[in-house]
């Protein structure tokens, strides 16, 4: 079971993550996510936990508690979605007057 925390302190980092989640069994990876530019938390992170009736009961357990002076968010992690890119391609000398026509 993927896991989505959110509303982490900014002091929080991967291992502490791992130490909250471990009370409530086995847990495959627990990561806080980062600013790719600064590597400063990004305040959310993820924790996989391989047992589903272990990782809902430390979903139901630790959502809306306070850690470490803040009130975290636990729910099942949705499935992550593509996004679409926005780069690239196209003629940028090309001027913006209208819709192109090509015969």
């Amino acid at each position: 079971m993927n896991i989505y925390i959110s509303g982490l302190s900014y002091n929080v980092n991967d291992a502490d993550l791992n130490e909250l989640f471990t009370e409530y069994g086995e847990i495959s990876s627990a990561r806080v996510i980062t600013d790719r530019e600064t590597g400063r938390s990004r305040g959310f992170g993820f924790v996989e936990m391989p047992n589903e009736t272990e990782g809902q009961k430390a979903i139901d357990e630790l959502n809306g508690v306070e850690y470490d002076g803040k009130v975290i968010s636990v729910s099942v992690a949705r499935p992550r979605t593509e996004r679409p890119s926005f780069g690239g391609g196209g003629d940028r000398n090309r001027r913006n007057n209208g819709p192109s026509r090509r015969y």
